[in-house]
Parts: C-alpha cells; structure tokens; sequence
C-alpha cells in the first residue's frame, strides 16, 4: 500500500552545514598555500576556538577592518576570508589603542575564524592575476600569456591586436568596476597603441619592473617607478591598491558557492573599501 504524503522532498530539506576543514580544504585547493611569497603570512590566522562549528556563513573581504567585522557580526558569519592577512608581521602585544590590532581583537571576541589567501591567490592559476589578464584581454583571447616576477605573481600578455591607450584604459575601467584611474603616460600620450600589458595586483613594482611592456596595469607604484617606466616607453595605470584586487572577490564568491554545492552562505562584505577616494 503506497504512503501519502510522507515522500521526502529533498528541494525542502537543508543542506548539511560543511566542517570549517572542509571549507579550508576547498580554499587551499582554490589558491594553494605553496604559491605564496616566502615573505607573506597566509592560511589562518585566527583561531578563537579550539572546536570549530559548521560554516553556515562566510564574509569576503579585501582588508579587515572594524566595519567589516561589525558586518561579519551582523550577520552571524562564522568564517572571514580576508585576502590582505590581518597578522602580517611578528605581534609583541594586542592593544585596543591600535586600530589594526583592535578590529583582530574585535573579530575574536566575536568568534571569527579568519583565513588569508593574499599572495597565493594571486599566483594561482584562474587567480587573481589570471583574473586581471582577462580584464586586460577582453572578448578576444590573447595572443599570448606568461608569469612573470619572482613567484609568478603578475602576467604579461600580448593582444591578438593592438588598441589605443585610452580604449584600453575604459575597458579596465569596466572590468574593475571604478570611475577612475591614475595614468602616467608616455609622450605619445592616450593615442598611443597597446599591443603587451604587464599586470600585477596591489604594490606591483616588484613584479613589474624590468618588465618591458607597452602597459603596466596595478594597484599601486612609486612615484620613481612610474618615472622610470614613462620614460622607457611604458605607460602605467594605476588603479589605488585594492581597487586592482577587490572585484576578484566576485569570482572567489561563485567558486566557494559551487564548491560547497551552495551549503553555505557566502557574501561580499559591503563595508570593504579602499581608503582612498577622488575628492
């Protein structure tokens, strides 16, 4: 005799929670820890409990800041991944009068987990200078794309065509999703034609230089840097440090979602900014 109304409807039921080592395992996958500068502190870093619950939320974001972790608060996250590590160098105490030290305090008191990828993901294949490669390439695929710097932390790519500079300029534009940029511009100025662009995230002068490209493409360069490239034949564009790296976080987005088969709650932290601004 057939049951009525006693059918499991699988659509309704909820979705186990992932164990945070699992969500780790999947963001070492994404952006494995290797690839990471010898000088960088990734993986994570805070830790307020010795027995971690299941992730049912997850907060992204580039810097954590007070804001940020009052957001992660708000909404109940039990795990930040925070791209830019909020323990870089070594800690000879925790004070509140410190406003780095004072959001880890924050994010402890209010039972955070926080993970850093930083410099792994930007190495990582499909990472985020992959992702600022695309960017750069636009509907056509590149004629050619390499590594480049030590570590492998930027690319180099050369168009199937060239275009002029200030093209170029809108579709980054586009693609990182900001008004402005800051251009240093060699003598041929905005008509001048772009066929290999050097990118690299955040302070990309380690990576960049003696990159011979017609474009560099980064987040942040010295005064001198910037100098010297013009005047070589390079033109720069500059985009402030986290403006090159916060639309990524999209992509970082839909890749845990889909790796988690959509178990866990994952969202873009609103109140994550760069800090400077055109005024």
């Amino acid at each position: 005799m057939a049951l009525v109304g006693c059918a499991r409807d699988d659509a309704r039921m909820p979705k186990s929670r992932p164990s945070l080592a699992l969500v780790l395992d999947l963001l070492k996958d994404i952006a494995p820890l290797e690839l990471a500068a010898d000088w960088d502190n990734v993986g994570l870093l805070l830790e307020p409990s010795r027995r971690a619950p299941p992730v049912a939320r997850a907060l992204l974001t580039i810097d954590l800041t007070e804001a940020v972790v009052a957001e992660a608060a708000r909404m109940r996250a039990d795990l930040v991944v925070a791209y830019h590590p909020p323990i870089f160098h070594g800690l000879k105490q925790l004070r509140a009068s410190d406003a780095r030290q004072r959001a880890v305090l924050a994010a402890l008191a209010a039972g955070l987990f926080v993970y850093s990828p930083h410099t792994a993901l930007d190495a990582a294949p499909g990472g985020l200078a992959d992702w600022l490669a695309e960017g750069v390439a636009g509907k056509d695929a590149p004629k050619s794309l390499r590594p480049c710097g030590e570590g492998e932390f930027g690319r180099v790519i050369e168009l199937a065509a060239p275009v002029a500079l200030s093209a170029m300029i809108e579709r980054i534009q586009r693609w990182l999703r900001v008004r402005n940029v800051r251009l240093a511009a060699t003598t041929a100025g905005v008509k001048q034609r772009v066929r290999t662009v050097a990118v690299a995230a955040g302070a990309g002068a380690s990576v960049l230089r003696g990159e011979h490209a017609d474009l560099w493409l980064t987040g942040e360069l010295s005064h001198h840097d910037a100098l010297a490239a013009a005047a070589g034949g390079t033109a720069v564009v500059v985009t402030d440090h986290s403006n090159s790296e916060r639309g990524f976080l999209r992509v970082l987005q839909k890749r845990i979602r889909d790796g988690l088969d959509g178990a866990v709650d994952v969202r873009i932290a609103a109140a994550d900014r760069d800090p400077f601004e055109l005024v």
